[in-house]
């Protein structure tokens, strides 16, 4: 469980700083928070062999992002309407689908069979 919690708090985490990256180096800035979300997703649901590895970190980062986005009173906002930020928005969840479905890989060593033995 501790595993999870940790995975939400850095999907929170490389959310925010990617909402902040991707507005300020463009097209570089898009593609490494892309690239850092996706890595994270992949390596939670790999280091915890379980698909929730991968939801978890992306949940965070759907909060932490959906966050960022709400305007304030005063009329602050960090994203802008631009195609980076739809971009950055659009692609993260894709990745985060992406992650969380991705199929096992066949343990290396097991027998050779066939069926008709």
């Amino acid at each position: 469980m501790a595993a999870y919690v940790l995975l939400f708090v850095l999907g929170a985490v490389i959310g925010a700083a990617g909402a902040l990256v991707q507005g300020g180096w463009i097209p570089g800035g898009l593609l490494l928070a892309l690239l850092g979300a996706a890595g994270l997703f992949y390596g939670g649901s790999r280091a915890t062999g379980t698909r929730a590895g991968a939801v978890a970190p992306a949940a965070g980062w759907l909060v932490a992002v959906m966050l960022l986005t709400a305007s304030r009173p005063e009329g602050d906002f960090l994203f802008g309407a631009g195609v980076g930020s739809y971009a950055f928005l659009l692609g993260g969840m894709a990745v985060a689908v992406m992650c969380a479905t991705l199929g096992r890989r066949p343990q290396p060593g097991g027998p050779a069979a066939r069926l008709g033995k």
